[in-house]
């Protein structure tokens, strides 16, 4: 068993003084007393980080952006796609997010279309998508601006908001349509079209909905269809937000919120009320949250800067590790990451000094038991 000496620990909930992690793959003991293993260092210990949406390995360093894969421009709905399949991990971006303390990421297709296929949830340490692939996080969708921004791509295109949102119950309502025709045994499973059967599970629970939207007008939509179609949707992003009451609404109908990305401009109209300050309305509000990098809008391994935006207006040391750490790992539905207690995968990051500080940065991180960055 490999052993770490906390002189303070985040272990993704609450803060610990003067503790011992002993750990093999998985995190086997947190206690104040020293166990029998290999000590590898000592200093102040944080999970590893969770991205909760990002683009990392499909936008890739060092490409021209005609190489960038982010969104697949065949069809606006073609929830077959999957991002696995266009992440390349030699993308140079995941070696620096690997240094900077983040071991996971959630990697979506872009929003250029209303369905834009499944996201995954990676390994940023693997070396290649047989090893970095955890799970299927869900199924990307897309509201505002974006999808009705790409007439020129192929297949039938929204020119307008309300178009990107008819496309969505087109497929929905056909969906409910097929379903009832195998329940009355009018139709056989094997008889329904692949798309159909996305749409199919997405209603059944079976995949929850990652979507992307900024104001709050979409937001509202976005609740129009869950309370319609009975489906489990996250918000993505949610930067144009600025009223305290639409978090505040949002948390009352049960939806999450993936937040970001905070620190890059705000390049066109739908984010014309984007600011910083607005993380104290979604602090007020109370909302469950967890953040983004939206790599490579901000790169990833910048992401755990901005939380100094919600430190600003009192979100504690501790709480604020969560939001990086366990709370997008419950929002994304990842079980076993973000925590540093029993039983959790053994990811965790040894800092040189206050990882709040100018100057803290990782000295040693730990992937799922083995050394995978030292200083």
């Amino acid at each position: 068993m490999k052993i770490v000496r906390a002189s303070t620990l985040y272990n993704g909930e609450s803060l610990l003084k003067d503790v011992y992690v002993g750990f093999d793959e998985t995190i086997e003991y947190v206690g104040k007393e020293k166990p029998e293993g290999e000590m590898i260092g000592e200093g102040v210990v944080t999970p590893a980080f969770v991205d909760g949406h990002s683009h990392i390995g499909m936008a890739r360093a060092g490409e021209p952006s005609g190489e960038d894969e982010s969104n697949e421009q065949m069809d606006s709905l073609f929830p077959l796609v999957n991002a696995l399949h266009s992440i390349y991990m030699d993308d140079s971006a995941f070696a620096e997010s690997v240094e900077s303390g983040v071991l996971y990421s959630t990697i979506l297709p872009g929003s250029g279309n209303p369905i834009g296929g499944r996201a995954v949830l990676v390994r940023n340490f693997g070396r290649n998508i047989r090893e970095s692939y955890i799970k299927d996080i869900g199924v990307k969708a897309a509201l505002g601006y974006n999808p009705r921004s790409t007439t020129e791509w192929k297949g039938r295109r929204p020119t307008t908001r309300m178009g990107a949102v008819a496309l969505l119950r087109e497929g929905f309502t056909k969906a409910q349509k097929a379903m009832a025709l195998v329940k009355l045994g009018k139709k056989l499973p094997e008889e329904i079209e692949p798309v159909d059967e996305v749409f199919m599970d997405i209603l059944s629970g079976k995949l929850k909905m990652m979507v992307h939207l900024h104001r709050e007008d979409d937001a509202f939509v976005l609740l129009d269809l869950i309370r319609e179609f009975k489906i489990r949707a996250v918000l993505n992003h949610g930067m144009d937000i600025y009223r305290e009451e639409t978090f505040t609404f949002l948390k009352e109908n049960g939806v999450d919120l993936i937040y970001g990305p905070l620190d890059s401009h705000p390049y066109k109209v739908e984010l014309k009320h984007e600011t910083w300050r607005n993380t104290e309305k979604v602090l007020k509000s109370g909302i469950n949250f967890g953040l983004m990098s939206d790599h490579p809008v901000i790169l990833q391994r910048n992401m755990f800067y901005t939380l100094r935006h919600f430190m600003r207006f009192g979100l504690t040391r501790e709480n604020a590790i969560s939001k990086v750490t366990s709370e997008t790992a419950r929002i994304i539905g990842a079980d076993g990451i973000g925590s540093v207690k029993n039983g959790f995968k053994a990811s965790l990051v040894l800092w040189n000094g206050d990882p709040f500080s100018l100057d803290g940065h990782p000295s040693l991180v730990v992937g799922e038991g083995n050394v995978v960055y030292e200083d």
